[in-house]
């Protein structure tokens, strides 16, 4: 073939040839494409990074061919091709390794406090994901067992701390199912939040349906804990929504991934409070607001401790359109007896409080 392309150029005047400066070229294109690949790569996908790595390598074939055809010239290809591919190839790998070492770290953060999908989701986007200190809207949550201390004095160690794993395990899921971050275990009280470490525009939702779900979760355990002759578990839940400092914070001894804020002390009374209404759930003004899809019992307006303005509580039902008509019905009935309490008209405000 060698001697075929020789014989044809000798009877066509047109011998290939490669000029001495044609290496020094050949160095100043292998450098220039070298430099723009190796800052450009890092910063695509690998599916781009793929696109752009064929392009060149079409670019780079073309060029070649044009210079033999057009300029009867020859340009060395293979050192371009290698350089190319090997770029290319060493992109792949870093790439690999820098997202597995971001994705072991953002485990080692967060794998105790958020469920493993979210650990995904910041581990794409680690720059979403800071441990500083911010300020941010969101919503708490805190769940506790009603008369634990009664619970405890009639079970051995072992028994409460098997029953302690029993219901806690459970409704710990419940709060990663809402894409939920578990602040904290306090005894028998389970501390989320929602909103953090990575943003989320329906924290209210998510936490209302958390708490639902967690009723119904412990229901559900009920007959299992009768069987083993454990007492019967009642939790009370507090959500309450606004905002809150939320990053690592602690002393140097000890830091945890936390939130702290008048909204999270509001949360933790509104969970004190349940027992005293009979109600499972209580939420804030502020969450009722955020979260409209739900039907809402208006309970009362009360003064906390630490407050002074009352605060406006209600209890969550449902979704809108998955409760039944009978509640509703009650629900209207419970809001004009509030509205008779609240006009001092007692006996009317009793009659109706009778009729439900």
């Amino acid at each position: 073939e060698v001697h075929a392309n020789m014989i044809s150029g000798i009877l066509s005047q047109k011998l290939k040839q490669s000029p001495p400066y044609m290496v020094g070229a050949n160095v100043v294109l292998l450098l220039l494409v070298g430099m723009a690949l190796s800052l450009i790569l890092p910063l695509l996908t690998p599916v781009r990074g793929m696109l752009l790595a064929l392009g060149t390598l079409t670019a780079d074939v073309v060029l070649n061919r044009v210079l033999w055809d057009s300029a009867d010239m020859a340009m060395p290809l293979a050192g371009s091709l290698l350089l190319i591919t090997a770029l290319f190839g060493l992109n792949m790998t870093f790439g690999y390794f820098v997202e597995s070492r971001a994705k072991k770290q953002i485990t080692g953060l967060f794998g105790q406090y958020v469920p493993s999908e979210l650990v995904d989701e910041m581990a794409k986007h680690p720059e979403s994901v800071s441990m500083e200190g911010d300020s941010r809207e969101m919503s708490i949550l805190f769940s506790d067992v009603r008369g634990f201390t009664t619970i405890s004095e009639g079970l051995e160690p072992k028994e409460l701390s098997e029953l302690m794993n029993e219901f806690l395990t459970p409704l710990s899921r419940v709060v990663y199912e809402q894409r939920g971050t578990i602040d904290k275990y306090m005894g028998d009280c389970i501390m989320a939040f929602w909103g953090a470490p990575l943003p989320d525009a329906e924290h209210a939702q998510h936490a209302i349906l958390a708490g639902l779900k967690m009723q119904r979760t412990l229901a559900e355990l009920q007959p299992h804990f009768k069987a083993r002759g454990w007492p019967e578990i009642r939790v009370g839940v507090g959500i309450n929504t606004g905002r809150v400092s939320v990053g690592n914070m602690g002393s140097e001894v000890r830091v945890a991934y936390t939130v702290m804020g008048d909204t999270v002390n509001l949360a933790s009374r509104l969970e004190g409070i349940t027992k005293e209404y009979g109600a499972q759930i209580i939420v804030g003004e502020a969450t009722r607001q955020a979260a409209p899809g739900f039907v809402y019992r208006e309970v009362d307006l009360v003064r906390v401790k630490g407050k002074v303005q009352p605060v406006a509580i209600f209890e969550p039902l449902g979704l809108t359109g998955e409760v039944g008509q009978t509640t509703l019905d009650e629900v209207r009935l419970f809001h004009q007896a509030l509205r008779s309490y609240r006009k001092q008209e007692w006996d009317k405000a009793e009659l109706e409080l009778l009729s439900l």
